[in-house]
Order: structure tokens, then sequence, then C-alpha cells
């Protein structure tokens, strides 16, 4: 790892891989360390806050060099938030072509995962989760969408995600939720934090989807089943991190 000066009162850490990353802002939150404030994970960087009155730069770097980094437990076995999701995504068909697998053994694929957020970004509670089948690591969009609805449920490379709010975005669209991932009078305004597991259910029923004007509406029905997985060529993608 390495630590950067990042103007008076933090530090940005640089990690070896996502995992890392995480690694290290879990032992960070666990373990807090004297002066340390906000912390900000990214996709391989932490950004640490500190107080200049309780600490500096070069005691938290050495601090953080003795800091034991522990495996984070499997997202199995941690409380989870269950995503309730209508596979209606207009670009179900267009993944399911790209991984030589068909529509339902993407579903299949996806519901499967065990996800963590591995951090937040793009937009207040766009929660950016690794766990993704390595199947569905498809890139981003040519050309992203203008708008995409609240709710749409999304992969790109190593990622899947929840868009929280109606915004532009280039992940490739697998369906929606009518689960309410960001409210500004909570606290904290979203569901979806660094560290939090979580699965996706697929679910029948009506409700806003792609055809209503942001994904509102409640899902009906009870959980699809899941189909044999296929066989072909998977594709990875070069999309992901800081976008979406």
């Amino acid at each position: 790892m390495r630590v950067l000066r990042c103007g008076s009162d933090a530090v940005l850490i640089e990690t070896e891989d996502a995992e890392q990353a995480q690694r290290l802002h879990a032992a960070l939150r666990d373990t807090p360390l004297t002066g340390v404030g906000e912390l900000v994970p990214a996709a391989r960087t932490v950004l640490v806050h500190y107080d200049p009155a309780a600490t500096d730069w070069q005691r938290l770097r050495a601090a953080v060099a003795a800091l034991p980094l522990r495996p984070a437990p499997p997202a199995e076995a941690a409380e989870t938030v269950l995503v309730p999701v209508r596979y209606d995504g207009p670009d179900l068909a267009e993944v399911a072509r790209r991984t030589g697998l068909t529509p339902d053994q993407v579903v299949a694929r996806h519901t499967a995962g065990h996800y963590r957020v591995a951090f937040c970004g793009f937009a207040p509670g766009f929660a950016y989760l690794t766990g993704l089948d390595p199947r569905l690591r498809v890139p981003r969009r040519a050309e992203p969408r203008t708008r995409v609805p609240t709710g749409a449920v999304a992969i790109a490379d190593e990622y899947t995600g929840v868009y929280p709010r109606t915004s532009p975005g280039g992940w490739q669209l697998l369906g929606t939720t009518d689960l309410p991932l960001w409210d500004t009078t909570a606290d904290p305004p979203t569901r979806l934090r660094p560290g939090t597991a979580v699965r996706f259910v697929a679910v029948d029923g009506e409700g806003g989807g792609f055809g209503g004007e942001d994904g509102g509406g409640e899902a009906k029905g009870g959980a699809r089943g899941e189909e044999e997985s296929g066989r072909g060529e998977g594709s990875t993608g070069d999309g992901g991190g800081g976008r979406a």
C-alpha cells in the first residue's frame, strides 16, 4: 500500500486491488485510529480524513502499516439486504448474446450471486457491488443512455448495482426493483453502505419497470425459479468503477 498526503487533513491510501481496499476500509472502520474521521472507500483507494490536532499524516501512515487486514467474512454469512427484481431490462437479451447464455440463465446467475458493497460513487446512493459471476462480465454500453429510471438493476465489467435515482447511465440494464434505496430524510440516506451484503431475488408481477416513469410501483408474486446454467464463451468488459 502507498499512503499519499491529500491536503492538510487527509491521506489517500492506494491499495493493490479492490479486495485489499475493502479489507482496509473494514479494518479502519472496526478499529478506529486516533484522530481519524470520515472514511471514503473507492475501487482501489481509501481516503482517510483526520484531525490535525490529534495526529499527523506520518503517524497515520505508520499506524496504517501496522493495522492487521483480516479477510472479509463471506457475503453469505453477513446480514443481507434482499433486492426484489423484475428482470425486464432492455439489455437482458444483449447480455445473453454476449455471454452465450439464455436470458433465463443470465437471471439465474445474477440471482445466485452473494454480493457486497465495495464503495459508493457516480451519484448519491449508487453502490458498486462486487461478487458478480465472471460469465456476466460485459462492458458498458458504447452509447450511454441519457435517462435510466430509478430502480434499474444493471451490470458492467466486474460490478453490479442499482440506480437509486433517475439519471444518465451506461451500464447494461437487466431489470428493475421497487425497493427504495435512497431517502434523504433517513439517517443514513442509503441502505447500501460499504460492506453491506446484498442478494437479488427474481420476482414476477407488475410495476413501473421500463414502461413506467421511474420504475415505481410494487413488485408482486413469488421468486422465479433458477434455470440450469448453460455453456458458452464468456465475455469480459472494460467498464465499471467510477462511471455508471
